[in-house]
This record gives C-alpha cells, structure tokens and sequence, in this order.
C-alpha cells in the first residue's frame, strides 16, 4: 500500500517540485493549501488554513497520514513592526503538531524551517543557536521552539532549514535576477568570488525525500540545512547563468562605486520608488559569505543528482521557454 503523505504548503516554490517527485517514487501525495489556486494538479488537494486549529486535525483524523513535510510559511520580509504577521509560522506550526497528535496515524515529519533563524553570514555553533535580524526570522525561531517543546513520543522528526534555493519555478521576486542578467542589468560587486551554500531545486527536493525515508535514528529531533554540499561562487554562478540566457559578459564595479549606487537606492527607495533593484540591504546581501556545515545532510543524502553547472541549464532553458 502506498505511504500517504500530506504536504503542506504544496503549491510554493519546493512543493510545487517536490509533489510530482513523491508521486514518481510512488508516495500517495495530498496536497493542503490556504488557496488552491496554484496548487499542483493532483486529485487530492484540500483547502485548509493552518491557524484554523478545527478544520486542520478534521483534514487531519480523516485523511490519517502516514507522514507530513510542512512547507507552509509565509516567507517575506515586509514586516517590520508585528510578529504577529507571521502567526502562520508560529501557531500554525503549533495547530499542526495538534493535528498530527489527534490523527494518530503519522509516523514522521519533516518541519521546514529557513537559514533566517540566523542573520546572514552568522554560522550557528550548535541547533538552538539563534541570531535572527528579522521578524521572519525571528518567526521561523519560534516555531522550532514549539517543535522542540512538543511531546511527539513515537514519532519522528526533524527540522530542515533550506539555505537559498533556487531552480526552475522559483517565484516572480528571485526571476527578477535572472531578468537582469539577460537583459544585462546585472554587476559583479568587486571581484572576489563571494562564497555562499545555495541550494538547486532539484537537489533540495531529492534531499527532502532522503529524509523522509531515512533510519529513524539518524534524523529524529536533529536540524539539518537543506543546500548542495559544495558552496557556489556567486561570481561564476552569475557568469554562468548570464551565459546561458544569452546576456552580455557582466561588467564588474568597485565597491565604492557599487556603496554609491546603493545609497542611492536607498533614497529612492525612501521616495516610495520601491522597485529600483539595488539598495545597502542588497548590497549587504552580494558582499556577505556564508558557507555551512552540510555534512550531516550528505551523510543522510549521498551524493546528488545534480551539478551547480547542471541546474544553470536547466534554469536557463526553463526560464527562456516561459518567456
């Protein structure tokens, strides 16, 4: 019989990859959204809020999973001032583990946490230490709390915090990028090739079922990041997709001139220009390095499907055929 398996959050940016890769590995995937608008084009898909406590565990004791991968979140950063414009990341992290206890069919789940937990560029010494600079952030950190909290005797899980991942299907606000380097709107900030651990969706996805059948004892109450095992030069990774989507040769700024067109941005930005694509957040973002620890995640996953070079022309071709 096959292994029922609820998804949460399925018509995102991994769901939307990772429902038709289950589906292939022969998984019976059901799909639960807050709109199903965009959710994928399967029979089971079932419209349900996570903050609706009631309406989750009737989804829940009737469907009665075998497992759950919770990619549910809202993921922007806009909110500046209330958190609690992130209660789906929190209490709706908290209703679902209510949900999974009243089913009491689910054998694990895999929680979807972020790298946000920890501001940019800051590597955590161990799994509960956090340093986030943002309420999204800061979010994400509650609800590993309330997993961590949580009495899950008997079943297993574990938290997974995806690194910046991209691919084919990522959303309108990371196609911006590629827009510029085809249209070679794009600068290399100095010349150092900025390390960073990203993640190719293909990749991310393969993970993601590694560890929904991996021993028990190897994942369960761990935190593993979701990210190729090798670090990307965001210098090449760049060059190369400007390549592939038939851009100019991208020209490189120093960072003093780069500071200069970020303040002005800035101010732009301030006028209510919000769309000028270049500010000091951005800035900060391109200079910044982070490169984790993801060994545990390749002693559970092994190697991977894909190359860095590999998911370049797969995003390229897919990007280029959608526009």
């Amino acid at each position: 019989m096959k292994r029922k398996i609820i998804i949460t959050g399925s018509s995102g940016f991994i769901g939307r990859s990772l429902v038709p890769y289950l589906l292939q590995r022969d998984y019976h995937v059901i799909a639960l959204d807050k709109s199903v608008d965009n959710a994928p084009e399967i029979e089971a898909v079932h419209q349900c809020n996570l903050l609706d406590r009631e309406r989750l565990i009737q989804l829940f004791t009737e469907i009665r999973p075998d497992a759950v991968i919770h990619l549910a979140a809202r993921t922007d950063l806009d909110e500046k001032v209330n958190i609690e414009g992130y209660d789906v990341n929190i209490n709706g992290v908290r209703n679902l583990i209510d949900a999974v206890k009243a089913a009491g069919t689910v054998e694990r789940v895999l929680f979807t946490s972020s790298q946000l937990v920890c501001k940019v560029g800051y590597i955590p010494r161990f799994e509960e230490d956090y340093r986030p600079n943002t309420l999204y952030g800061e979010s994400k950190v509650r609800g590993e709390q309330i997993v961590r909290d949580s009495d899950l005797h008997g079943i297993t899980w574990c938290i997974l915090r995806p690194t910046t991942i991209w691919g084919e299907g990522m959303s309108p606000h990371y196609q911006r990028l590629l827009h510029a380097l085809k249209r070679g709107r794009y600068f290399h900030v100095g010349r150092a090739p900025l390390f960073k651990s990203y993640g190719y969706i293909g990749n991310a996805i393969y993970q993601y079922a590694k560890f929904l059948e991996a021993a028990s004892e190897q994942i369960d109450g761990r935190t593993f990041y979701i990210a190729d095992y090798a670090p990307l030069s965001l210098r090449e990774w760049t060059t190369l997709l400007a390549r592939a989507l038939g851009g100019r040769s991208i020209i490189s700024l120093p960072k003093s001139v780069s500071t200069l067109i970020a303040k002005a941005g800035d101010g732009l930005n301030a006028l209510g220009i919000k769309r000028f694509p270049f500010n000091s957040f951005r800035l900060n973002n391109i200079l910044t390095e982070y490169q984790f620890d993801i060994s545990e995640t390749k002693n559970i996953c092994g190697p991977l499907p894909f190359s860095m070079q590999d998911g370049v022309k797969r995003t390229a071709r897919w990007f280029l055929d959608k526009t």
